[in-house]
């Protein structure tokens, strides 16, 4: 299992990851760092443990935000498939009458061609 060290609010961290997790773990620790670092700057040193809980409440906050996004999202999509589903429906009822029509002229012209024939047969 790799590790890693990171640098959080000035305190190094030595974290152990699932393989490949390596890029993506220091990251997280990054975006961390800074929302502390931000949160420092709006309200100056109010205790390290302080910041540290703000910046993992910020970070709930936004991943709240983005679940709800997504759930909207999703509901979007499902709405989109659905009308989709709809529209693919409509369009093989409309197929299907065509092709009916087309057989049914294609009926009344084979029956005139045969009148036609008679008729000249009969001359």
């Amino acid at each position: 299992m790799p590790q890693v060290n990171v640098t959080i609010n000035g305190k190094t961290y030595r974290m152990a990851c699932d393989d490949g997790q390596e890029a993506h773990l220091e990251g997280l620790a990054d975006r961390l760092n800074e929302i502390i670092g931000q949160l420092r700057q709006s309200f100056g040193e109010i205790g390290d443990q302080r910041l540290t809980v703000m910046a993992a409440i910020t970070m709930g906050d936004d991943l709240a935000e983005s679940r709800r996004r997504i759930g909207l999202l999703e509901a979007e999509l499902a709405a989109i498939n659905d009308t989709k589903a709809a529209v693919i429906s409509r369009y093989e009822e409309s197929e299907a009458g065509v092709a009916r029509a087309i057989e049914q002229a294609a009926g009344r012209l084979e029956s005139l061609a045969e009148k036609l024939v008679a008729g000249v047969k009969r001359d």
